[in-house]
């Protein structure tokens, strides 16, 4: 048995855990720049860490991030504030703004534009230098608080989403507070949580994973399964908020040490040639891509990975056998898409004139099975 794992940010996990961010930035110094949301700068929580870094004569400056990050917005940012030299980042928002963050107190530390650094578009190497930064999500979804990539976009025909990625660029300090995440919308409570979901269950299948990650994407799919529709229905219920909260983390850690499959091997090409955000295109691909690796599985009688898609079945039903639990957990996935009324593919405009081109940006590094082409088209006619 072989396998490494990352190291993770220091964790401060709970209700009310975000009254202590003013404390944690002090520990870095007294100039903070803090990447948000637009929203988050006219909420009363965005108001409290003000009057608390007021009063601790701590300089700041907000920046706002819009939708996912693109290199022109990090770009613009880096420079922006390239004078007023903060000691920390801090980042309070969705996996976007947490991206973005991330990539900005990179980027201070470098020369160029990050389009130079992004894997798959530039050619230079990231030094791994970076101003110190806090990631505090205010979703359940990415889990980008505890990983080392920062995921950058640009939109259209010759678009990309590609990552900014060095082991240092993982949080110094993550606060999670599912207390910032009860005015999530349910829209964005489903597309969050089938992202973090996804994320759990691809890493736990990914033929990376190793003991310590299927144990941690388990207890995190335990959480989702029993958590998700409470939050989506019932935003207020903190205790769902909660296990949500704590599934992201561990999908976060999960796929940074295991790797994910074919569901954000599509997400790549989707979501640079489609304004789809990240979270949807899970919610879409999820139920159908493990319908038909599932088939592609029972063909091949793969009972190794037919096991583990049994034992993440049992935490929907104990009760089932084998077979009967993973039908019960695919019936159980393309519920919640129904469930939840996610979009099909077609609501962006995806046609299948266009499949040969999203097939052939579609990855399957970590995925536990082989698909052809035949077979990708299948799950794209399936989310149509």
């Amino acid at each position: 048995m072989y396998f490494t794992f990352s190291h993770t940010p220091t964790l401060l996990f709970g209700n009310g855990q975000f009254k202590k961010l003013t404390d944690q930035v002090k520990s870095f110094g007294n100039k903070v720049l803090i990447v948000s949301g637009s929203s988050f700068k006219h909420s009363a929580q965005a108001a409290e860490i003000t009057k608390a870094l007021q009063n601790s004569n701590i300089d700041y400056i907000f920046e706002q991030i819009h939708g996912e990050p693109t290199p022109g917005q990090i770009d613009k940012l880096t420079a922006d504030n390239r004078g007023f030299a903060p000691e920390v980042v801090v980042a309070i928002g969705g996996g976007s703004v947490l991206d973005a963050g991330k990539a900005v107190s990179a980027m201070l530390c470098e020369k160029g534009s990050i389009t130079d650094y992004l894997e798959g578009v530039g050619l230079k190497s990231p030094s791994g230098a970076k101003v110190p930064m806090i990631a505090v999500p205010t979703t359940s979804g990415t889990g980008s608080e505890a990983t080392k990539n920062a995921v950058i976009s640009k939109n259209g025909k010759d678009g990309f989403k590609k990552s900014l990625r060095h082991n240092n660029f993982v949080p110094n300090i993550a606060i999670v507070d599912p207390a910032l995440t009860v005015s999530c919308p349910p829209s964005v409570t489903a597309a969050s949580g089938m992202d973090a979901f996804t994320q759990l269950f691809e890493s736990y299948l990914s033929t990376q994973s190793n003991p310590m990650t299927d144990a941690l994407a388990l207890e995190g799919l335990k959480r989702v399964i029993h958590s998700l529709e409470d939050a989506v229905y019932d935003g207020k219920n903190i205790e769902a908020r909660t296990n949500l909260s704590y599934a992201a983390f561990l999908s976060g850690i999960t796929l940074a040490n295991a790797g994910l499959g074919v569901v954000h091997g599509f997400a790549q090409p989707l979501g640079s040639l489609y304004p789809i955000p990240h979270g949807v295109v899970c919610a879409i691909l999820t139920g159908p891509a493990n319908r038909v690796s599932v088939e592609k599985l029972r063909k091949e009688n793969n009972q190794i990975v037919l096991e583990k898609y049994a034992t993440a079945g049992r935490l929907v039903n104990h009760k089932f056998d084998d077979e009967k639990a993973i039908d019960g957990l695919l019936d159980y996935i393309e519920g919640l898409a129904t469930s939840f009324k996610i979009p099909k593919l077609s609501s962006f405009a995806v046609t299948r004139s266009e499949y040969k081109t999203i097939i052939a940006q579609t990855g399957l590094k970590n995925h536990p099975v082989e698909l052809n082409e035949d077979e990708l088209a299948k799950i794209l006619d399936a989310c149509l």
